[in-house]
């Protein structure tokens, strides 16, 4: 499908997330999450993890409904960016070059099959601690916040879909990810399909959305240190009266431990504690899950609940 040699991207950098009500999210992630506002601009506030080394994580925009707005890659290097350009000039479906927004430069912009708002650029500021939160060892970003979820890092996204193959295949082509896993249903289609960019098993999902509708988010992921730190949030959204929708829990797929909420946008987030497998066989074949080895659920036999495949935002 693609050279799986190719390192092009760094990683998912930033994410921004649509919220009919801004004030409680930005409680949600503020407070909860123990995440920082950096900046704000006009309908949005832009906040960081606390280890993220660039200025920014999550982009949240005041909207009209829940949802996903852009999605943002950091390529490697100049060189690397002028080559997935280049691919994805190819697909036709570039939509061209803007200013970067709070530290991040030129950013090229375009769009899957599905209408996903994505953009890829290079050019960064590094996150610069200030005294109030200068941490006590140099190799990490920021201070350990110590409160709420801790949530260090972002880890992953997953779209939904009204073609899973046709917005895989086309990510993979412009952005140069390898597929890690893959559910096959009976009728030969892929339920879902997940690529990463480097040695983690997972950085993007496509999930087939049952609406057809197009342009729609099933969840962003964030990543804390442990299991112990999911236990603990399950707790915290408990009493802060967060919806929890499913975990805290082991997933066959990619084996990640996970707990999911939905934040008081209605979007749903996952904290997910993934780094126990790490994809270091360059030639790592695709693991595929049949429609029956899926209906057994999850890795200790939790069956999967019926909104995990209905709820996406914007909700339809």
């Amino acid at each position: 499908m693609t050279d799986h040699t190719s390192f092009d991207v760094a990683h998912l950098a930033n994410v921004e997330l649509l919220t009919a009500k801004p004030d409680e999210s930005r409680w949600f992630f503020e407070e909860l999450l123990a995440m920082r506002v950096v900046a704000e601009h006009g309908d949005s506030v832009y906040l960081r993890t606390w280890d993220e080394y660039e200025l920014y994580t999550i982009k949240l925009t005041r909207s009209d409904a829940a949802g996903v707005g852009r999605t943002s890659f950091r390529a490697s290097s100049q060189e690397a960016l002028d080559r997935r350009v280049a691919a994805i000039e190819a697909t036709g479906l570039g939509d061209g070059w803007t200013d970067g927004e709070v530290g991040t430069g030129p950013t090229y912009l375009f769009r899957d099959p599905d209408g996903h708002a994505l953009g890829i650029y290079y050019e960064t500021e590094r996150y610069a601690a200030s005294d109030e939160d200068r941490p006590a060892l140099k190799n990490q970003a920021s201070r350990f916040p110590g409160r709420g979820v801790n949530a260090r890092r972002l880890d992953h996204i997953n779209f939904l879909a009204k073609d899973v193959e046709a917005n895989g295949e086309f990510l993979a082509a412009a952005l140069g990810m390898r597929e890690s896993e893959r559910i096959r249903l009976d009728n030969g289609r892929f339920a879902a399909w997940w690529f990463h960019f480097s040695l983690k098993s997972y950085d993007v999902v496509y999930s087939d959305d049952w609406t057809k509708h197009g342009n729609r988010l099933h969840h962003i992921a964030f990543a804390p240190d442990t299991r112990e730190d999911i236990l603990k949030a399950a707790d915290i959204f408990l009493e802060n009266g967060i919806h929890i929708e499913s975990g805290p829990h082991k997933h066959a797929i990619n084996q990640t431990f996970f707990l999911y909420v939905w934040e008081p946008g209605g979007n749903r987030i996952e904290f997910a504690q993934a780094g126990a497998r790490l994809l270091l066989d360059p030639d790592q074949p695709v693991v595929e899950w049949s429609e029956t080895e899926r209906r057994k659920g999850q890795a200790w036999g939790m069956k999967t609940i019926e909104s995990f495949h209905t709820h996406g935002t914007p909700v339809v």
